[in-house]
């Protein structure tokens, strides 16, 4: 006869697979690596399978390993809702940490905060933005808004909208700008466009693409930095709509493939925690409301 199940036993099985290593999960678990050792082996054998392959480097899935994992994640979510559902009813507290670009962060997530932190007085939310993205498996946010979809692990996707790029100018460097017979045509303009360590971005390809060798006349690994640039006259950039509409400037071409789906992200393990799910839910209501602003010219 097996013996019953045991749930920490599941746990020390995620910590196992998350962390790679019986040290790493120890050290996640606060417990000793000899009791994480025994409760794996516990488990496999209440489970009558090998989960983890062992190497010199660390601890591997195996194929049932693998299986079981995705299980796993789903008991130890519906464990998080049980918790959450034992707290006060109506009450979400506590900080909620955003990470997302300063673009979206300063033109529509900012703006839209009132009314959700006015609705729960006790939440607090601190934005993240800048230019690296912070890693969520870290737990150096509890929620990100993305436009590049993030590789497969423990986290959980939404997939928001998408952001509409176009090519724009300034007034002054398009009334100077010279077109052949009224065409469109990119042969003779400056580009504001992104450093080598950005050319994975659709923009910059699309611009790579356009120029055909040539360098771009000023190079900026900020959008915020780039609509300055383009403002000033430097060149014609690659601009979501929505900023560039902002600021003024006059659209070239409004349709180029460049266009970025936003993805907001949550570490799976947050996903059902009240506080995350209230901010996770309002930014969806948020970006499905500015849908057609963000998209279009």
């Amino acid at each position: 006869m097996k013996p019953d199940f045991n749930w920490d036993d599941a746990r020390i099985f995620l910590a196992i697979a998350r962390a790679g290593t019986l040290s790493g999960a120890a050290d996640a678990m606060n417990m000793g690596v000899a009791t994480v050792s025994r409760r794996l082996d516990r488990l496999e054998k209440m489970l009558g399978m090998p989960l983890f392959s062992r190497h010199q480097s660390g601890y591997r899935l195996t194929d049932d390993g693998e299986i079981m994992l995705e299980r796993a994640e789903a008991l130890e979510c519906a464990g998080l809702a049980f918790g959450e559902a034992a707290q006060l009813q109506g009450l979400t507290g506590g900080l909620v940490r955003l990470a997302t670009s300063e673009n979206l962060a300063t033109h529509f997530i900012l703006p839209a905060l009132k009314g959700l932190l006015d609705t729960h007085p006790e939440l607090r939310i601190e934005v993240l933005s800048g230019v690296q993205s912070v890693n969520l498996h870290r737990r150096d946010a509890d929620l990100a808004v993305r436009m590049v979809k993030p590789d497969v692990g423990n986290l959980t996707l939404k997939r928001l909208g998408k952001v509409g790029f176009g090519v724009y100018g300034s007034a002054d460097y398009l009334q100077s700008r010279s077109l052949s017979d009224g065409a469109p045509s990119f042969n003779e303009d400056a580009f504001v466009g992104w450093g080598e360590a950005f050319q994975h971005l659709p923009a910059a390809q699309w611009i790579s693409r356009i120029l055909r060798g040539r360098p771009c006349r000023l190079e900026a690994n900020t959008l915020s930095a780039q609509v300055a640039a383009v403002s000033a006259g430097l060149g014609l950039g690659v601009l979501p709509h929505f900023m560039a509409r902002k600021n003024g400037l006059r659209c070239v071409q409004e349709e180029i493939g460049a266009d970025q789906t936003l993805w907001l992200v949550m570490h799976t393990d947050l996903a059902s925690s009240r506080r995350v799910r209230v901010v996770a839910d309002h930014l969806i209501t948020l970006f499905e409301e500015s849908e057609a602003l963000l998209k279009q010219p």
